[in-house]
């Protein structure tokens, strides 16, 4: 029995598989954000919905109840499902979304692969983010793990290191073994961003590089504006110490190397997300107090 339920099935032309599973490194929330706002951009329509009684822990993932003046109104579950859209351009996509599996990868996988070549997916692209020493004055770089020396190649970064995968890997992995071009994005995103903290740049950089990869036409909705925001209030926190400004200094000045080494700056030698953000509340009650 599958694990999934076929809700639509439209007549696709070739689809960019996306992959945008909550649950794994997702720093600065780049990815979430990506998805959130490319499925509020573009018209979507749900084509399988799989079923989180098998796939999920609900201790691990517990639904939201709705208190409503001591009534309870009811629960919203996680969901996964396998959306439809299309670009500015008219190609296609398949978003796979929602929460990662917390059991039966091996067919989750394979269920997920086949239903991409049934709608003939001529690319799997999954979008992920992780911190790295990394400053936020500047626009996040993106690696890749690509099933492919060509994929690999252009403006990614590229490393050799061995690393816990998350599902979607799986997925990229078994695309590739059954025809499919397959490439993560990788978002670096500054370290000492808070880690409940928007980096709303990250999301934009993991957007232009899946336009790129997948030859798409993608909206950023306001992403850009949000973006300039969040580099304006970390601009004003970092200011607050000097230590913080010279490190950020040398941060910038190891981004600017033709060839960045993979830690220009050893992360113990960074502010810790929690330090800023005491930081950020004590300047923030300051403000007020003033």
């Amino acid at each position: 029995m599958a694990l999934y339920e076929l809700i639509e099935q439209p007549d696709l032309d070739e689809p960019v598989l996306v992959l945008a599973l909550d649950g794994w490194i997702d720093a600065g929330l780049a990815a979430a954000t990506a998805a959130e706002v490319l499925s509020d951009k573009l018209d979507t329509v749900t084509v399988a919905r799989f079923s989180t009684d098998e796939l999920l822990d609900y201790r691990a993932r517990r639904p939201v109840a709705h208190l409503s003046d001591g009534v309870l109104r009811g629960l919203t579950w996680p969901d996964i499902e396998l959306r439809a859209a299309i670009d500015g351009d008219g190609n296609e996509m398949l978003f796979l979304v929602g929460a990662e599996p917390d059991r039966l990868w091996h067919r989750f996988t394979d269920e997920v692969v086949t239903l991409a070549l049934d709608f003939g997916a001529r690319l799997c692209v999954g979008l992920g983010a992780y911190p790295f020493a990394a400053p936020h004055t500047r626009s996040p770089r993106v690696a890749c793990t690509a099933s492919t020396p060509r994929l690999a190649e252009g403006t990614f970064l590229r490393s050799s290191l061995d690393f816990p995968g998350g599902v979607q890997a799986a997925i990229e992995q078994g695309c590739d073994e059954r025809g499919i071009p397959a490439v993560g994005l990788w978002a670096q995103i500054p370290h000492y961003v808070p880690a409940n903290m928007p980096f709303p740049a990250g999301s934009v950089a993991l957007i232009e590089g899946l336009s790129l990869v997948g030859d798409l036409a993608l909206p950023l909705g306001d992403l850009s504006t949000q973006a300039d925001a969040t580099r304006a209030r970390l601009d004003e926190l970092i200011a607050q110490n000097p230590e913080h400004v010279a490190m950020l200094r040398q941060l910038e000045a190891a981004w600017e190397q033709a060839e960045p080494p993979a830690t220009p700056i050893g992360l113990s030698d960074l502010p810790t997300g929690d330090e800023l953000v005491a930081e950020l509340e004590e300047f923030l009650r300051d403000q007020r107090n003033d």
